[in-house]
């Protein structure tokens, strides 16, 4: 079983070119299912064997989303599986998906966004990058991992342009405001690179002049919501929500916002329609006289 899921996790990195993130939840979902069904090995596993998991899932009041990613992990392992000759076929390949459900994503207002941007305000070189990353996440609607992974060759300061490579390694060009791009130069004239003929230094480093983690710039995301004394939970994702939601707010096409966020399919923008006609639907209510 464990070479089994080896050869899976080598097939995620190099043929599907799967994140490390993607790897770490598939190898968490597929661990914990043998773990349920006591070290079975893989050709032993039946569509029974499945429905039992999902059913003590449920049972131990999992939500539907991560229900549905479980699913997905395993669904993916034994097809892996199957396409290898290893089994004959895939035992989850009949079992329905539970519908996700849907949130709408936390946004800030522009009041709020305004206010967590200007938070860094110290005159050192930390307080800096973080205005830097804080604008950056903003103005381009960058995952985290996305901007961690900046490197200084990415970034095109003549055209205001910085090439991404998100999920899956697919790269994508989007463009930088210039409130962003100032921060981005401010901070890198107080701490220049440490090597300058090196542009595949990251941007953004730490202390020691290391690559960001997703972590620290949470933590640091937390630290300047805490300085505000912002009420809501937010997350470097929330800077995210907030760029598609304005962008779609002022009028911009829900494809333009699909590509700028590099989203495979268009159903995974659409959450924002909701957001913004759930929000024209209130100003609706408060302002119309037969609302």
């Amino acid at each position: 079983m464990k070479k089994a899921v080896q050869d899976y996790f080598n097939y995620l990195q190099t043929e599907k070119n799967a994140s490390p993130h993607t790897v770490k939840n598939y190898g968490g979902d597929i661990r914990e299912f043998f773990e349920f069904l006591k070290e079975k090995a893989p050709e032993e596993v039946t569509y029974l064997d499945i429905r039992s998991f999902l059913a003590h899932l449920k049972n131990a009041n999992y939500c539907k989303n991560s229900i549905a990613r479980k699913l997905a992990s395993i669904r993916s392992f034994f097809k892996y599986l199957a396409r290898e000759n290893v089994l004959k076929a895939n035992p989850a390949s009949g079992i329905q998906t539970p519908k996700r459900e849907k949130k709408l994503p936390v946004f800030l207002t522009t009041e709020e966004m305004t206010s967590l941007l200007e938070a860094p305000k110290k005159n050192k070189w930390d307080e800096k990058r973080d205005k830097a990353i804080l604008e950056m996440l903003y103005s381009s609607g960058l995952r985290v991992s996305e901007l961690v992974g900046l490197n200084h060759e990415d970034v095109d300061f003549f055209s205001g342009l910085v090439r991404v490579r998100g999920k899956g390694k697919k790269e994508r060009i989007v463009p930088i405001g210039p409130m962003a791009l100032k921060a981005i130069q401010d901070y890198l004239e107080y701490r220049p690179p440490k090597d300058d003929a090196n542009q595949k230094k990251p941007i953004f480093v730490n202390r020691s002049w290391g690559r960001l983690t997703d972590r620290s710039v949470r933590r640091m995301i937390f630290k300047y919501a805490r300085r505000i004394n912002l009420k809501k939970e937010i997350s470097p994702h929330t800077l995210r929500h907030s760029f598609a939601t304005h962008m779609l707010d002022r009028g911009a096409d829900l494809r333009s916002v699909q590509e700028l966020l590099g989203h495979q399919h268009l159903s995974t923008t659409q959450i924002y329609t909701h957001v913004t006609t759930k929000r024209l639907k209130e100003v609706y209510e408060t302002a119309h006289p037969r609302a």
